[in-house]
C-alpha cells in the first residue's frame, strides 16, 4: 500500500465532547477520570507520557516514560537522577508532561515544578518492580555512551551474579523517582473541524481557575 503524503492525512474528531459541567473541580481528579477511561481502551500503555525537559544551556529534550503515580502532589515518574533527563532537572527543575490517548481522542498537557519523590517512596516503588528490572537498574548507566567492547548483556549477568545470594535488592542510590506538580493542565477532547475543546486549569493562591482556549 502506497503512503500518503504527510500533508493529505486527515481525520475529523467526533466520538465525544468535553463541557465545562464535566470538569472535575481540581485537575489531578479530572487525569484520573481520563486515566480510567484510556484503561479500558489501552490496559497496558494508557500510562505513557512524553517529558519533556530543559537544561541550563537552553536545549529542550523529550522523551516517553511511564506515570507511576498521580495525586494531589503531582504526577510521579521514575528514573536514573543521573540520565540526561536527570541532569536537565537539577539544573532547571521545572517540566511539561502530555498523555495522547488515540482511541479517545484526547490529550493531557500539564506543566509544573519538579521535585524528587523522598527516599523511602523511591525504595517502595524499586522494591516493587521485578528483579530483572531491578539488576537493570544497576547495570545501566543511563543516558551515557557505551565503552567500544562492551556487551550489555555481559555486563547484566555480572550484576546478576553480584546479587545471585541477595533475596531483596537495594535500590541504587542513582536512581528514584521525581514528581511534576500542577501548575497548570490542559484537557484537549478532538472535535469535528479541528475546532477542538480545550479546558486549562491554572493554579491560584486559593486553588484553581479553569478557562476555555480556543482551539
Amino acid at each position: 500500500m502506497e503512503r500518503r503524503s504527510l500533508s493529505e492525512i486527515r481525520r475529523d474528531y467526533a466520538s465525544r465532547r468535553l463541557s465545562r459541567a464535566e470538569l472535575a473541580s481540581v485537575p489531578w481528579e479530572q487525569l484520573e477520570r481520563w486515566m480510567t477511561d484510556a484503561a479500558e481502551v489501552d490496559p497496558e500503555d494508557y500510562n505513557a507520557m512524553h517529558l519533556a525537559t530543559v537544561g541550563a544551556e537552553g536545549g529542550p529534550s523529550g522523551r516517553i516514560v511511564l506515570a507511576r503515580g498521580i495525586g494531589p502532589d503531582g504526577v510521579t515518574f521514575y528514573t536514573n537522577y543521573n540520565s540526561q533527563k536527570g541532569r536537565q532537572l537539577r539544573e532547571v527543575p521545572r517540566a511539561a508532561l502530555t498523555f495522547f490517548w488515540r482511541e479517545l481522542e484526547r490529550q493531557v498537557r500539564i506543566e509544573g515544578g519538579v521535585e524528587q519523590v523522598s527516599a523511602a517512596e523511591s525504595d517502595r516503588y524499586f522494591a516493587s518492580r521485578p528483579r530483572e528490572s531491578q539488576i537493570g537498574a544497576w547495570a545501566s548507566a543511563q543516558s551515557a555512551v557505551v565503552p567500544e567492547g562492551t556487551v550489555m548483556t555481559e555486563v547484566v549477568a555480572a550484576v546478576a551474579q553480584q546479587f545471585d545470594a541477595t533475596t531483596a535488592i537495594p535500590r541504587p542510590e542513582g536512581w528514584g523517582g521525581y514528581r511534576v506538580r500542577f501548575d497548570s493542565m490542559e484537557c484537549w477532547q478532538g472535535r469535528p473541524s479541528r475546532l477542538h475543546d480545550r479546558w486549562r486549569y491554572d493554579r491560584t493562591d486559593g486553588g484553581w481557575n479553569v478557562v476555555q482556549l480556543f482551539p
